[in-house]
């Protein structure tokens, strides 16, 4: 199955709250994973909580062009709830 992300929010300081096309729910916590020429201007709060899904490549993506593979996410995950 190709992942999409169908939902996404900010749950507190760098820690997202997914919801993926298989049911599956979670939170992932980037705070680790800014860094680098595109992420590191993320670590800003205004700037992290800026995000949206972009439908064409089914994650979450930045103003700034930045944007983490939905397998990515999804493996760092905290999965809260399965539904299969």
């Amino acid at each position: 199955m190709i992942l999409h992300i169908l939902e996404a929010k900010i749950v507190e300081k760098y820690r997202i709250w997914l919801k993926f096309n298989d049911g599956v729910e979670g939170e992932v916590d980037l705070e680790n994973e800014l860094y680098g020429e595109m992420f590191t201007s993320l670590l800003d709060q205004d700037n992290f909580k800026n995000f949206k899904i972009d439908e064409e490549i089914a994650t979450i993506v930045w103003e700034n062009g930045a944007d983490l593979a939905p397998e990515f996410l999804y493996d760092k995950m905290e999965i809260l709830t399965k539904k299969y």
